[in-house]
């Protein structure tokens, strides 16, 4: 028996908000949270932008010992996936049992590993290190402290696919509730934000350099696109077994309807001409929906020349002249990274809630490969029923997910 999933809690720290009402108000209005890193700037980099998390204020504090094994991003994630429990409405004892879980997107923890041996050749003595740095640089370090403090007892890892981590995440935590091998899982993502994990991928130039004008930096799709910007924070979804949910009267937000992914098996760092296409292509299958029935899409787009010509060409193939809307969040917030597919999640049921498809900011026109799409360039009072939400990543890493309003 395959078992419907249900969305009943979200969280997210973003550099567009630190809770769901700030979030939803930037998504309305366009509002960016792109600026320049005056120590990056300091450090010769090539563009110093980045997404910024601002006057982030913890509603749940954590104590010394629990922040002791804790990258800064692990702290967003717990603030997260506490907000979205609270909404949720379940309770410590509800969650804490072997049918409850969590699968969290992470590809790295660099800072950490950095300072870690930037005290070692200072100290030369590797016992001043201690045993917090241990858990800290650890690609899994989300989920073994979020299991250790929640007291979940069921499924509990991080995904590492590059920047389709959180949409896989929210991919596999749902499957394991559709097959019935989970009751309810805490899922998402979450991206470390400093310089010290971002240097190489500048050195690639990858980056956009529209240093004067920070806001306007980030424009997926358009024809002026010239890189991406780096960002990152933490997004949180409850899911749950859709009739344990509707049984217990929680407030249901949404439904995974299904979950898609392929891999390129072509090239390490240019995206396929149809890879993505082919998780678009499973994801409307298993959700019995044809390519006319989705109302948005929640496009990976990051901002890049290439990467977003292959997305909107994959698009393309897949919806054909449907003309679906399209928008990417991306061009407020930067590209989140790891956290990316799982913050699309957060960012289009916030959207649905509300009626609105938000605008992809910074359009100045589309070029030859995006000029199929139906672009949302000014906020759009429409409402959301069935939407697709794609993410993509280094290697070749696809994930698409359909979500049902």
């Amino acid at each position: 028996m395959l078992h419907r999933v249900a969305i009943t809690g979200l969280g997210i720290i973003s550099s567009i908000g630190i809770n769901l009402d700030e979030v939803t108000e930037s998504l309305y209005t366009g509002r960016s949270g792109i600026v320049v890193d005056k120590e990056r700037e300091t450090l010769g980099f090539t563009s110093p932008l980045s997404g910024a998390i601002k006057d982030f204020d913890k509603k749940f504090p954590l104590n010394r010992k629990q922040r002791k094994s804790m990258p800064q991003f692990v702290e967003w994630a717990f603030e997260a996936a506490m907000s979205a429990l609270v909404q949720s409405g379940l309770s410590h004892e509800e969650i804490q049992n072997p049918r409850s879980g969590l699968i969290f997107g992470c590809d790295s923890s660099v800072l950490d590993a950095a300072a870690q041996t930037e005290q070692l050749k200072a100290s030369k003595d590797t016992s001043v290190l201690g045993s917090g740095l241990i858990f800290k640089t650890m690609t899994s370090c989300i989920t073994m402290n979020l299991n250790a403090i929640l007291g979940t007892q069921g499924a509990s890892w991080s995904i590492s696919g590059a920047c389709a981590s959180g949409g896989h995440a929210i991919g596999q935590a749902a499957d394991l509730i559709r097959f019935g091998r989970q009751d309810r899982m805490i899922c998402g993502g979450a991206q470390e934000i400093n310089w010290q994990s971002m240097c190489s991928f500048d050195g690639l130039g990858a980056f956009s350099t529209r240093i004067a004008t920070p806001h306007a930096a980030s424009r997926p799709f358009a024809k002026g696109r010239d890189g991406l910007v780096p960002s990152g924070g933490a997004a949180a979804i409850v899911l749950e077994r859709y009739d344990l949910a509707v049984k217990r009267g929680a407030k249901i937000l949404g439904e995974v309807l299904s979950y898609g992914f392929s891999s390129d098996g072509e090239n390490i760092i240019v995206p396929s001409r149809t890879g993505l296409g082919r998780a678009m292509r499973m994801a409307l299958q298993e959700s019995g929906c044809a390519s006319q029935d989705i109302d948005y899409i929640c496009a990976h787009a990051t901002s890049t020349p290439k990467g977003d010509a292959m997305e909107a060409a994959n698009i393309t193939d897949v919806f054909g002249p449907c003309k679906v809307p399209v928008s990417s969040t991306k061009s407020m917030t930067g590209h989140e990274l790891w956290m990316s597919g799982a913050a699309q999640v957060v960012y289009t049921c916030l959207m649905a809630q509300h009626a609105f498809m938000a605008p992809n900011i910074n359009f100045d026109g589309p070029d030859e490969t995006t000029a199929q799409l139906d672009i949302v360039t000014q906020t759009r009072l429409q409402p959301i029923k069935k939407a697709l939400c794609n993410s993509a990543g280094f290697g070749g890493t696809n994930s698409s997910l359909v979500l049902g309003f």
